[in-house]
């Protein structure tokens, strides 16, 4: 895990203490200077979710000013919540550069359950932040999102980019949006969509012509170890991985991660798909991480009907799930709708694991990447067809595809994504 850096025990600033360069951490991006950058920045990253809870989103929004701090710009940082200092370590950032609105609350929200916060005081927080950063820009990420993301747009008077990071076609209520907030929408300088699925959902709801910028992720931390050592399962000793026949011990590991109440999420077509996999491979671990209640997907009972070798061990913090990545032979994602990116599957195959995912059109696009295959695919929702793939990739030699498919992802990596996204405010700042 990433060491902290040594003044993170300061307490966060009061929302009107601008961020100034005493309070930024020392850092270069890859031991090098950013060539994309002309001029040190003063800018507002505004996130609609709770930095208390774990998200894409979130953790997009962190990664971002990680990289734009190293490159030597002012990074402040206005959302819901809490940033715990550790996980604000792990991404190069202090807690000064962080201002929360207030506690989040669960908002059912394009099909998840959103951490957000809005109303009449946390616009005026809003106000007071924008008013005292004297910021160069603010970057909005959801920007139609009911939270600080909104209540910044409607207040912002300096240049604003916004990141589109949802695909939600065929969206009555985004299309509405897009008609009753046009004036507000027109605030908006530059448009990120983070894939062509979310890019095609702005253009048709709301006419806009966003520029793809993917997500980005800190490849390095996902590097898989030398040394395996020991879990809560008894599948270490710490030999190397070359005198081990799989990746998480002595026998094959098959990892999700993932809200468990989210029907979008896949997890009851993994659950159906189980008792297949096992009887084909019933020396298989199965790993189900994530926080929340199966009874809403209709699976009060099966953590406790999980057969043999799967465990369903609730949320895990940062640490915990980058370790399972690392160990983990399959990496599944059975997602069943309005999935943008998946920035997981890009930071499994960072960490050596091999992908199975349902053939969503971002799924696709990310693992046919340039006619390459990144992974393996399977008919969205289909249990069957999901418990084949994991047979077939089980009895396949996977070492030319998982190191193809690591050295493609690396251009996801901030160091390579970043420069775009600084391209994107300068175009911004030049008009």
């Amino acid at each position: 895990m990433t060491e902290l850096l040594p003044s993170l025990d300061r307490a966060a600033p009061a929302a009107d203490r601008p961020v100034t360069a005493a309070t930024r951490p020392a850092a270069t991006v890859s031991g090098r200077t950013d060539p994309a950058r002309q001029r040190p920045l003063r800018v507002g990253l505004v996130c609609p979710y709770s930095l208390s809870a774990p998200g894409g989103v979130q953790n997009h929004v962190l990664g971002l000013a990680g990289y734009l701090t190293a490159a030597g710009d002012q990074v402040a940082i206005l959302a819901p919540g809490e940033l715990d200092p550790e996980r604000a370590g792990q991404h190069g950032i202090h807690p000064e550069q962080f201002t929360s609105v207030g506690a989040a609350i669960p908002v059912p929200y394009n099909g998840s359950v959103a951490r957000i916060t809005f109303g009449p005081r946390v616009a005026a927080r809003v106000r007071r932040w924008l008013t005292a950063q004297q910021l160069d820009l603010v970057h909005i990420h959801e920007p139609l999102a009911p939270s600080v993301s909104l209540l910044s747009l409607l207040a912002c008077t300096v240049p604003v980019a916004a990141t589109f990071h949802t695909a939600t076609p065929r969206s009555r209520l985004l299309r509405a949006a897009g008609v009753a907030l046009r004036p507000v929408i027109d605030r908006i300088g530059a448009g990120i969509a983070v894939s062509e699925s979310a890019r095609q959902v702005v253009v048709e709801h709301l006419g806009r012509q966003p520029r793809v910028v993917p997500n980005g992720i800190r490849s390095g931390e996902f590097d898989p170890p030398a040394q395996h050592p020991e879990d809560d399962h008894g599948t270490g000793e710490g030999r190397s991985v070359a005198d081990r026949p799989w990746r998480g011990g002595d026998r094959p590991r098959l990892v999700f991660l993932g809200r468990l109440d989210e029907p979008r999420k896949g997890l009851a077509v993994l659950l159906d798909a189980l008792p297949m996999i096992k009887q084909r491979h019933p020396d298989l671990e199965v790993v189900i991480a994530g926080q929340g209640n199966l009874s809403r997907i209709g699976r009060r009972d099966a953590a406790a009907q999980l057969p043999d070798g799967c465990w369903a061990i609730g949320e895990v913090d940062d640490t915990t799930r980058d370790a399972l990545l690392r160990t983990a032979d399959l990496f599944v994602a059975p997602h069943v709708a309005r999935e943008s990116f998946g920035i997981v599957l890009i930071e499994a195959i960072a960490a050596g694991a091999t992908v199975i995912a349902s053939d969503l059109p971002a799924f696709n696009d990310l693992l046919t990447d340039r006619g390459r295959r990144l992974g393996y695919l399977f008919p969205t929702g289909d249990p069957a067809a999901l418990a084949g793939t994991v047979d077939r990739a089980l009895r396949a030699d996977r070492r030319e595809l998982n190191a193809d498919a690591r050295t493609a992802v690396a251009r996801y990596d901030w160091s390579k994504v970043g420069p775009t996204v600084r391209d994107v405010y300068r175009d911004l700042l030049s008009h």
